[in-house]
């Protein structure tokens, strides 16, 4: 199990990405809002605005993605669940946790998910 040191480390972490990618996600919003006002002179605006649009909305959707899974983590150590497989229920390895803090499952159970979803 996680210590209490521990714990307020990965929460600080997540809240600080929380917070970073908030701010991404209103400033793009704002970005893209710009973007549509503009005035498109030929089909290469056009182009240029289709391309950038569809990142942005790629990049926006990973974003919304990571959010949710990091308040899905945040809420996991307000309930003493934070670090624990949602698959076999033992401790993730806290080496992964410092890799990627919002991990659901340990690397073992993580493969098992990913070989079900292709």
């Amino acid at each position: 199990m996680l210590n209490t040191i521990e714990l307020k480390f990965f929460k600080t972490a997540l809240e600080e990405r929380k917070i970073k990618i908030e701010k991404n996600l209103s400033a793009t919003s704002v970005e893209m809002n710009e973007m549509r006002r503009n005035e498109l002179k030929d089909e290469g605006d056009h182009a240029a605005m289709s391309l950038e649009t569809a990142v942005d909305n790629a990049i926006l959707g990973q974003q919304v993605k990571e959010l949710a899974e990091i308040e899905l983590a945040l809420d996991k150590i307000q309930n003493n669940l934070y670090g624990i497989c949602e698959m076999c229920e033992e401790e993730i390895n806290i080496e992964r946790l410092k890799v990627k803090n919002f991990a659901r499952y340990c690397i073992t159970c993580r493969e098992v998910v990913e070989k079900e979803h292709k």
